[in-house]
């Protein structure tokens, strides 16, 4: 296995740094949106404020997602454990101004080398998604 790094474009909020940094640090608000996730995808779903865990359709087990580290209206960063890989996630944020904020995601993956090439581009094309709906998210009506 090797350790790949793989970032989303780069997206603008309309939103401060620390409006989505309120939002975004605190896993309990899942629960504002916990009617939209898909059903048939996620099951069991149980949020914490540094954590959630999940059955999700395919991997036949739960795995966590949880916050490890948080830089106050910069960065937040996301570990994976119940995975079958090691994998961490971090959202990045930088304010241009009180109305412009630039989110990126990262994700540090150990794909293994035969499975690499298949989940690529749509590794790519999810963070490029995930990056979208973050810079769309109202998050001055939560903050």
């Amino acid at each position: 296995m090797s350790e790949s790094k793989y970032e989303s474009k780069i997206t603008s909020s309309p939103c401060s740094a620390a409006q989505i940094y309120r939002v975004l640090s605190n896993m309990e608000n899942l629960e504002r949106v916990r009617d939209m996730i898909p059903k048939d995808k996620i099951q069991e779903l149980e949020i914490e404020p540094d954590r959630v865990r999940m059955k999700v359709d395919g991997l036949g087990q739960k795995i966590t997602i949880a916050i490890v580290d948080r830089i106050e209206n910069d960065t937040i960063k996301f570990g994976a454990e119940g995975v079958p890989m090691d994998a961490n996630f971090w959202i990045q944020m930088k304010e241009v101004s009180p109305t412009d904020t630039r989110i990126k995601l990262t994700v540090k993956a150990d794909i293994p080398f035969m499975f690499k090439f298949m989940v690529e581009k749509k590794l790519q094309q999810g963070l490029d998604q995930a990056a979208d709906m973050l810079a769309q998210f109202p998050y001055a009506q939560w903050a």
